[in-house]
Parts: C-alpha cells; sequence; structure tokens
C-alpha cells in the first residue's frame, strides 16, 4: 500500500480529520455552553487557523492527486519517473508547508469578543477587523482553493476519460519488437479476456473520477458561495438552517472520501480487513502465469494504485517465467501458451 496515490490519500485524509476536528469541536461545545467560546484567545486563534489549514491542504491534495492520475495513465511512460513515491512525499510536505505559511495571517485577523448582556457575558471568537477588509483574502481562497483546481479537475478528467473511452491506451515501447507474436491463435482467448477486464476498468476508474470531481465541487459549493456573497452585504447572510446546512456538507465531503475509495478499490478493503483483523483470512498464492495482464496502467489506477511498481511487477513475473521455462523453442503446445501469455503481458 506504500504508493504515491496513497501517499495523497494520507494527506487528504489528514486535512479532512483536520476539518472534522476543528470545524465540528468547537460547534458542539457552542451548543452545550450557549454559545459561549470556551478555549479562550488561544483556542481561538488555534482553531481558527487549523480550519483554513485543512480547508486548503484539502484543496491542493485533491490537486496533486489529480495531477498524479493523469500522468498515471495518459502518460504511463513518464510516470515510472515522475510518480514515485518520493517525489509524492516530498510533494506533500510542500502542500502543507505552503498552506501552513499561508494560513498564518488567521492569527492576526481572528479575536475574541465579549457581547455584554443584561444577565450576562458573552464570549465568543470572531474576526478582528471589518467583514470588508477579508474581500482580498476570500477571492484568493476561493479562486486558488476551488476555482482553479475544479476547472483543472473537469480538463484533467476529460482528458483521462477521452484516453479510457476514445483513444488506445498507451502501450510499452517494447510492444513493437513483439507484434509478430500477436499474430498467435492463442493470442485471440487472451485479448478478449483483457478486453472485458479492460471494459470493467475503465467503468470503475470513470466513476471513481466522477464522484470525486462531483463531490469535490458540489459539496463545497454552498460554503464557498455564501461565504462571497457575504463579503458584498451590509448584514451577513447567516440564516440558521443554511449555515447548518453549509457545515453539514463540509463534514460530509471530509467523512465521506475514506468511503468512496474503501468502496471502489479492492486493495483499499483488503488492507482494512488485513488492519482490523476481519473477515476471512486468505492465504496468499503466488500469480498464476496464464493470468493475462494487458493494460496494467488501467487496472492498476483502477485499484488506486500508482504506476510505480508496473515495471517491476512485469519484471518479476518475466524473471519466475525464465527460471520455470529455460527452453522456450522446445515447449508443448499448452505451454507455449502460457509463454505467449507472458510475452503479452510485458508487450
Amino acid at each position: 500500500m506504500r504508493t504515491p496515490t496513497n501517499c495523497y490519500l494520507v494527506s487528504l485524509a489528514l486535512a479532512d480529520l483536520m476539518v472534522l476536528t476543528a470545524a465540528g469541536l468547537p460547534n458542539i461545545t457552542e451548543s452545550l455552553f450557549s454559545g459561549h467560546w470556551v478555549y479562550g484567545y488561544a483556542g481561538c486563534l488555534s482553531i481558527t487557523y487549523l480550519q483554513y489549514l485543512g480547508i486548503n491542504a484539502s484543496s491542493c491534495s485533491i490537486t496533486a492527486f489529480t495531477i498524479e492520475r493523469y500522468i498515471a495513465i495518459c502518460h504511463p511512460i513518464k510516470a515510472q519517473f515522475m510518480c514515485t513515491l518520493s517525489r509524492a512525499k516530498k510533494i506533500i510536505v510542500l502542500v502543507w508547508v505552503l498552506t501552513s505559511l499561508y494560513c498564518v495571517m488567521w492569527f492576526y485577523l481572528s479575536d475574541t469578543k465579549e457581547v455584554v448582556f443584561e444577565n450576562a457575558v458573552l464570549v465568543t471568537c470572531a474576526y478582528k477587523v471589518s467583514r470588508n477588509l477579508y474581500l482580498p483574502i476570500y477571492f484568493t481562497d476561493f479562486a486558488v482553493f476551488y476555482v482553479i483546481p475544479l476547472l483543472l479537475a473537469t480538463v484533467l478528467y476529460g482528458l483521462i476519460a477521452r484516453i479510457l473511452f476514445l483513444n488506445p491506451l498507451p502501450s510499452d515501447p517494447k510492444e513493437s519488437r513483439r507484434n509478430w507474436k500477436k499474430e498467435s491463435s492463442v493470442h485471440g482467448n487472451s485479448r478478449s479476456s483483457s478486453s472485458s477486464t479492460t471494459a470493467a476498468s475503465r467503468r470503475q476508474v470513470t466513476k471513481m473520477l466522477a464522484v470525486v470531481v462531483i463531490l469535490f465541487a458540489v459539496l463545497w459549493m454552498p460554503y464557498r458561495t455564501l461565504v462571497v456573497v457575504n463579503s458584498f452585504l451590509k448584514e451577513a447572510y447567516l440564516n440558521n438552517w443554511f449555515v447548518l446546512f453549509c457545515r453539514l456538507c463540509i463534514y460530509m465531503n471530509s467523512a465521506i472520501n475514506p468511503i468512496i475509495y474503501n468502496a471502489m478499490s479492492q486493495k483499499f478493503r483488503a488492507a482494512f480487513h488485513k488492519l482490523c483483523h476481519c473477515g476471512p483470512q486468505r492465504s496468499e498464492k503466488p500469480p498464476t502465469y496464464s493470468v493475462a495482464l494487458t493494460y496494467s496502467v488501467i487496472k492498476e489506477t483502477s485499484n488506486g494504485e500508482s504506476p510505480d511498481h508496473y515495471t517491476t511487477e512485469l519484471d518479476d513475473i518475466r524473471g519466475a517465467a525464465e527460471e520455470l521455462l529455460p527452453e522456450r523453442k522446445r515447449l508443448s503446445f499448452k505451454e507455449s501458451s502460457i509463454a505467449c501469455k507472458d510475452t503479452l503481458a510485458t508487450a
């Protein structure tokens, strides 16, 4: 499970958890203490900072994941040296460092205020200056962390869909040197099997990409729109039910991402079962060489994996096959079928 894709998902999960904690916990305590802020001045600054840090880091993680998926599917050759585990870790560190520095301004823009009533004094965590001074910040957040990632995701996922449905899949450079072997009669059965697998993988990848884009756009739309609209109003629109709806959308977006990846990734489900020691324990079996491995890019992409391991896995299979079948010229028809399918996997 240690792949570039999963590194981005871990970053996204940490950002979502930060949003749920920093935004949800104050709402719970305000309900219990009748709107009174109980975390003090330091808590006001820290929680406000963590809220925006989680929101922005989540958006940047999705953008990084989108670019990685585009390279992995549309440029699999470049992905072998661009989408590496070490590079993914560096990108994640860069994302968190930049967003952390960007959100430092909220330490200077937030403050606690006391609202005096006849019978009590209510302490709240609010903005330090008037709302109209926040307009440049709101529009910067709206453009950089919502509009641009959404447009980029739409374009890149459109290119991915075109590759998956309209164009032939990018092939390995060795394919041109092995075209003569594809004319054998055995290849017909292998191609039929791999075609059905590819079709299922296409549907799975497309569904996952569509869900990610749609949820990101729809669930963040109410909150982003409310913030921008209130920037132009003299009196902010703070209908309790609509504000609650915006908060629920944010919480849902943060909580549903692990469910999406778990539901659409077989390896995620297997790893989760292994981690929790639940479900039937299956003994791992070595891969059989009769399984067609054509279009490994799409198969690995459908499981949310990175192309880092494409070459390694195929080389391992080739090496094992050469040890078991050292003399390919003397193979029987049944054994040559195995060798042919192994060749198709490397082509």
